[in-house]
């Protein structure tokens, strides 16, 4: 079982076998809840990094799993434990990141600005403290 070091999830973000990706246009649930659907279109390299990340935080999960199961130290599985917490933090940032430069501007220039700052805020409000 290889268990994650937290600071080596600040490394570049470089897996063998990454396919690139395609912009993914997609619009978000809520969409007809503000009648405002705009299609996202998010940058490949970005989506590769996130998804990258992601997987590994799920082979993360995966391990902590095992270390409950094998009976490990509880201080050895709660430190993993805040491993995974500080890379979906990380994670959360970029998808935040590439929410600010890439769908607020392009609602900006829709017109539709309000009704994409009230989303987000609405989504922050269920993810910070």
């Amino acid at each position: 079982m290889t268990i994650i070091n937290p600071s080596s999830l600040n490394r570049s973000d470089q897996a063998d076998g990454d396919v690139p990706l395609a912009p993914v246009p997609h619009s978000h649930p809520s969409d007809a809840d503000h009648g405002n659907a705009h299609p996202h279109v998010h940058d490949p390299e970005s989506l590769r990094r996130i998804l990258n990340r992601l997987a590994r935080i799920e082979g993360h999960i995966r391990g902590i799993k095992t270390m409950v199961n094998e009976s490990r130290p509880c201080p050895d599985v709660l430190v993993q434990i805040a491993a995974v917490r500080g890379a979906l933090d990380r994670v959360a940032r970029l998808i935040l990141d590439e929410h600010l430069t890439e769908c607020i501007g392009r609602a900006a220039g829709a017109g539709n600005i309000e009704a994409e700052i009230e989303e987000l805020k609405m989504a922050l409000d269920r993810i910070l403290p």
